[in-house]
């Protein structure tokens, strides 16, 4: 008689295989329908800048704001310290070339020229007195070479009268060799006297002619120090407008300390501001022009400071042409810098996303506006309202152009 055997009820050990497969296809299958979700973003439409990658011409230019000032500015330092005591004009006046702006006392100065003059007075007292005793000292020598020159000449007649006699035998040998050496010991005198009257002429022209380059150095220094007191009235160093005046009456002025400057006023220099990035672009005699009521006027970049503060560094530009009118320091232009020829390009519009790309890639909307996908590009040049688009676009495409902040990391942007 055959048994019924029951059916075991529960899991068996082949349906954990069943369910192990089970688990991976469900798992596969939500990587394939949900991965790419990890990296989306959603947004809607209307919140960004779309605009359409065109194919045209890219002028090679940047927009920079600059403002005018006088063509030159010459500073007014202090050549002596001193106490203002007058101030003859105020700041904004026109001034010419050496009108006094400020007058100036210093009591240690003029006790120096009152020491000078007192050196220079002695000094000339002193080349005075040695010339005199050297015109004294020289007569002497003369006279004492005369005298030598008398005394040679009458012992040389009687030493010849003597030799003589002696040839005939009328006088003994003593008395003619006492006038020869007589006439010998003269003639030994004559040179000695002539030989010291020569070196005291000599000595004499040296020292006089040592003692009138000293005096003369005084003469100039004492020169010097009036000039130094006529430096104490502060002139104006070129025609132009007195910008500012740093001195007041009774005001103590260092010596060198700058007091003021005048501007320039013969012509006119725009000084501008340019980001850091174009610095191995912008050099000198670029061209540059800006518009005002209807007019172009045309300027010429005339010197780039290379110092970056900021992020920026300054540049200067100057007329080639006409000048607005009225034109008055402080006023400000948009100025448009050409920094190379036009040419043909891909275009795009420039937008915040340069900021957080970096103009490495960007965000290229499908045909069917539906959602945006992440792609590398290369940007070229830009100016102030394009970007040169060198790789990884088209001409119709649509991109975002607007800040990426909000996107994070996402890969795909669906538009909604």
């Amino acid at each position: 008689m055959d048994i019924q055997l029951e059916k075991k009820k529960g899991l068996r050990p082949k349906h954990y295989g069943y369910i192990a497969l089970g688990l991976l296809l469900a798992f596969a299958l939500y990587k394939i329908v949900w991965g790419s979700a990890v990296n989306t973003f959603r947004t809607e439409k209307d919140k960004l800048s779309i605009t359409a990658v065109t194919q045209g011409k890219f002028d090679d230019y940047i927009t920079i704001n600059g403002s005018v000032a006088p063509i030159a500015t010459i500073y007014m330092d202090a050549y002596e310290g001193g106490r203002v005591t007058e101030k003859l004009i105020e700041e904004g006046a026109m001034v010419k070339k050496g009108d006094i702006i400020l007058k100036l006392e210093n009591s240690s100065l003029y006790e120096q020229i009152l020491g000078s003059e007192s050196s220079l007075a002695l000094k000339e007292n002193d080349l005075r007195s040695t010339r005199l005793n050297f015109e004294s000292r020289k007569v002497d020598g003369q006279k004492s070479l005369a005298n030598s020159s008398h005394e040679l000449r009458q012992l040389k007649r009687k030493f010849e009268q003597n030799k003589a006699l002696y040839d005939d035998e009328l006088i003994s040998k003593e008395t003619y060799v006492t006038a020869k050496e007589d006439f010998e010991l003269s003639q030994k005198q004559y040179e000695i006297t002539k030989l010291q009257t020569e070196n005291d002429d000599k000595s004499q022209s040296t020292t006089i002619a040592g003692l009138d380059t000293d005096l003369e150095r005084m003469r100039k220094t004492l020169s010097m120090v009036y000039e130094r007191l006529d430096h104490l009235n502060v002139r104006a160093p070129a025609d132009g407008q007195l910008g500012y005046l740093d001195a007041e009456i009774g005001q103590s002025i260092g010596q060198g300390q700058r007091i003021g400057q005048i501007n320039v006023l013969t012509d006119y220099k725009i000084e501008a501001e340019i980001d850091e990035h174009y610095i191995d672009r912008v050099k000198r005699d670029l061209n540059a022009s800006f518009e005002r009521n209807g007019t172009t006027y045309n300027l010429r970049l005339r010197k780039v400071y290379p110092e970056v503060r900021g992020g920026k560094f300054k540049v200067d530009l100057v007329f080639t042409g006409e000048k607005p009118e009225n034109i008055r320091a402080g006023q400000s232009y948009n100025i448009k810098l050409q920094l190379g020829a036009s040419s043909d390009a891909l275009l795009v519009s420039k937008g915040s996303f340069f900021q957080s790309t970096g103009g490495q890639w960007i965000f290229v909307v499908n045909p069917d506006g539906g959602e945006a996908l992440k792609r590398s590009i290369r940007i070229g040049k830009q100016n102030s309202r394009y970007y040169e688009v060198l790789e990884g676009l088209q001409a119709g495409e649509n991109v975002i152009t607007s800040n990426y902040d909000s996107f994070g990391e996402a890969e795909k942007i669906v538009l909604k």
